[in-house]
């Protein structure tokens, strides 16, 4: 059992967090620190100037909720919401707030995957604690 559970979460649609949710509630010890993590991508300096900021901030506001209500279903479960490079920054995360375990979500690799790697294969490959992959 772990005490302290990071579920990063992804909001595209080829990613179910449900499976996630389940498998850190069964490895949750009791009064485990369940946090759930959106790493939100940076855009890129060109596009920024054509995204209205209402659309951001309400982009924003609608995952918080998401991630809050998904947080609710844990007896102490917080939602973050940071902004950079996924893999990257779910491990500084991580490593930051002493994890001992990441349940992440895993789509079946494609072409791409296999060429420049996921983000739960970035994380496997370079986690300093327990790593649990749920397809």
């Amino acid at each position: 059992m772990y005490r302290n559970i990071l579920v990063p979460v992804a909001f595209d649609s080829d990613h179910k967090p449900d499976a996630a949710l389940a498998v850190a509630r069964q490895l949750a010890a009791p009064g485990a620190q369940v946090t759930i993590l959106h790493v939100m991508e940076e855009a890129p300096p060109y596009a920024v100037s054509y995204i209205p900021e209402d659309v951001l901030h309400s982009l924003r506001e609608g995952i918080k909720a998401e991630m809050g209500a998904m947080a609710a279903g844990f007896d102490n479960g917080e939602m973050v919401l940071i902004e950079g490079h996924s893999g990257r920054s779910i491990l500084h995360w991580a490593e930051d707030h002493e994890v001992d375990c990441i349940v992440i979500a895993s789509r079946r690799p494609g072409l791409q995957e296999r060429v420049l790697g996921s983000t739960a294969s970035w994380v496997v490959g370079r986690a300093h604690c327990a790593v649990h992959v749920v397809r």
